[in-house]
């Protein structure tokens, strides 16, 4: 049997070979693994003496002086402008909206059930930053905690008063489905895969945190430091800084709603909201220079304590066995009408869905996709030594579960109240209706104040996650960014709201959100980039080309030692026949043996 192949003219080892060969230096294999696994991971973003980069921080600036002065100078044309470029998005790219948001669930998913799983976001042996529960706090307060306060009981009770493309009011099954599309796997799948790629490309590549050193396996690494990545992040800084500014305004406003609803504010004012914002300005600037470590870490297993509070309270003394039922019936008819949903434009039920579509589903991939720069890269931040596989899993099945139950627990309770004729609706004012939700219930003033806190504690961790993002990608990606530009970005935060508030207050905000959100659109074109930028630096990984490496050796070695067996087989059978001849013809020549005996008898007589 030859030992060795040949491939395209050259003469190539076996596998048989290749393994006699290991054992034989198993000392020299042995060094290199050692030396391998001592190697250190040189972080570009670990550098204490990191100047700020002013090419990103003043362009950055001078966007959002430039768009807050024309915001305040001229309010008219700003909200034509903002209003009518949002419905030209909507309208024109809505389907690309619809259509790329299953695209990115179906890419996380493969990357974490697929040969890539393992990779660790980190060296392979290196233990995660944070405990799990610190965790997915943090993620989850940080990716929509507010947002689930506001829309919790509002936008359930919404569709279930209203109805959904396709079907009639009054169907809680699809009221239910239509709210955990928006809040569940796809928003997370979005914010995965900005976290996943900058996760690895820093805390695994040792590059800076940054969402341009993402992009170096297509643009090199001069494009990716040069103006192609500084476009990048000067955008990313962008929506973030306005993302974050208008959720301040927005908590402020329910903030106020629920001290009135309270009884701690009669008639709340400008100045009672100015107030509010003041106070949560200082709570997150304190959290956010005291690190992530520590402030954001602390005040985000608060917020969980707090928010399992008030859900208990809603779930013991409001219909408990509806919730119950709620729970697997949600996320049975979401899996039932799940293509339908994903599959919904404005061609969807006779041309008559484009209206609804632009008011949620739509606006709310949008509005995903331009916070996802900072979750994205909050959600790195905090996920050093997970395995890609477990990061994808956690970062989209749990959130999307809590979220399941948070929805049937208010949203259930607001629908079970309009069926027994205690609306809490009103005049369909979201900013009210928790408060009005929690006050049906003995007790519910006090649990009222309790939300008036959890909101408080939610936004301080958001604003607080953002402005040590912002401070790290003006500070050249470094991992702890300096607390004093951090602060400087928390502040600015804090004043573009109050500034807003004081001079246009609710529309101004409005227009300032749609703005975001046509502002933060290329990032479809971005998200698609940084998956295949992702890919190629996951093809190069050590753990994959061992992968690789081993399916193609063991493939070699089994197509070896199946030949081997069956030479064995073949020359086992040979030497069979070898013994067996000789004793056949013994046994022909005992049996002739008599024959002949009577032949020489019948002859001598």
């Amino acid at each position: 049997m030859n030992n060795e192949v040949e491939i395209e003219g050259v003469t190539q080892p076996t596998a048989t070979e290749e393994l006699v060969g290991m054992i034989s230096q198993k000392d020299v294999i042995e060094e290199h693994v050692v030396r391998d696994s001592q190697a250190e991971v040189v972080f570009e973003g670990e550098d204490e003496d990191a100047s700020i980069d002013w090419k990103v921080t003043i362009p950055a600036s001078l966007i959002v002086i430039a768009i807050v002065a024309w915001g305040l100078l001229g309010t008219e044309s700003f909200s034509a402008f903002s209003g009518n470029a949002l419905s030209f998005v909507i309208s024109n790219f809505g389907w690309a909206f619809v259509l790329c948001s299953t695209i990115f669930l179906v890419f996380v998913l493969a990357l974490a059930l697929g040969k890539f799983g393992n990779i660790k976001l980190g060296r392979d042996d290196e233990a995660p930053e944070f405990s799990t529960v610190s965790w997915i706090s943090m993620m989850f307060a940080a990716g929509m905690g507010i947002g689930l306060m506001f829309y919790g009981a509002a936008e359930p009770l919404s569709h279930y008063r209203s109805g959904v493309p396709g079907h009639g009011t009054h169907d809680v099954d699809r009221a239910m489905a239509n709210t955990l599309l928006h809040w569940t796997m796809h928003p997370w799948a979005i914010y995965g895969i900005f976290g996943l790629a900058i996760a690895y490309s820093t805390f695994r590549l040792g590059r800076r945190q940054l969402l341009s050193a993402s992009f170096t396996p297509m643009f090199g690494e001069a494009g990716a430091k040069g103006w192609p990545g500084r476009i990048i992040d000067i955008l990313a800084i962008v929506a973030t800084i306005f993302g974050t500014a208008c959720s301040l305004g927005i908590g402020a406003t329910q903030i106020s709603a629920g001290l009135k609803a309270a009884g701690l504010v009669e008639n709340p004012t400008m100045s009672t909201t100015i107030a509010i914002v003041s106070v949560l300005t200082l709570a997150y600037l304190i959290s956010a220079m005291s690190g992530v470590g520590r402030g954001i870490q602390y005040v985000s297993n608060a917020n969980m304590i707090l928010a399992a509070i008030i859900a208990i309270f809603v779930f013991v003394l409001g219909p408990t066995v509806t919730i119950l039922n709620l729970i697997p019936g949600s996320v049975g008819a979401y899996l039932s009408g799940f293509f339908e949903m994903v599959g919904r434009t404005a061609e969807y039920n006779d041309g008559t869905a484009g209206e609804w579509l632009s008011s949620w589903t739509i606006f709310y991939w949008a509005w995903w996709i331009s916070w996802s720069p900072f979750v994205g890269m909050f959600l790195a931040r905090i996920s050093r030594g997970r395995s890609i596989r477990e990061f994808v899993l956690v970062v989209i099945l749990v959130p999307s579960l809590l979220s399941v139950v948070w929805f049937a627990i208010f949203g259930g309770t607001a629908i079970n109240l309009e069926r027994a004729g205690q609306s809490i609706w009103g005049d369909g004012n979201a900013e009210s209706q928790l408060f009005d939700l929690l006050q049906t219930f003995p007790g519910g003033q006090i649990m009222g104040v309790v939300a008036v806190v959890l909101l408080g504690t939610f936004f301080i961790t958001s604003a607080d996650s953002a402005s040590t993002v912002m401070g790290s990608m003006s500070q050249e990606g470094q991992t702890d960014a300096n607390p004093w530009v951090s602060a400087f970005w928390g502040v600015s935060v804090a004043l573009i709201g109050m500034t807003m508030l004081m001079t246009g207050g609710d529309d101004v905000l409005s227009n300032l959100q749609n703005l975001t959100i046509i502002a933060a659109s290329p990032f479809v074109v971005v998200i698609f980039l940084l998956m295949f930028a992702l890919l190629k630096d996951l093809r190069n990984d050590a753990i994959y080309l061992d992968y690789r490496e081993h399916r193609v050796w063991a493939a070699q070695l089994a197509r070896e030692r199946r030949l081997h067996r069956e030479h064995r087989r073949r020359e086992h059978a040979r030497m069979r026949r070898k013994v067996i001849k000789p004793r056949a013809k013994a046994k022909d020549s005992s049996k002739d043996a008599p024959k002949e005996s009577q032949a020489k008898e019948s002859k001598e007589l």
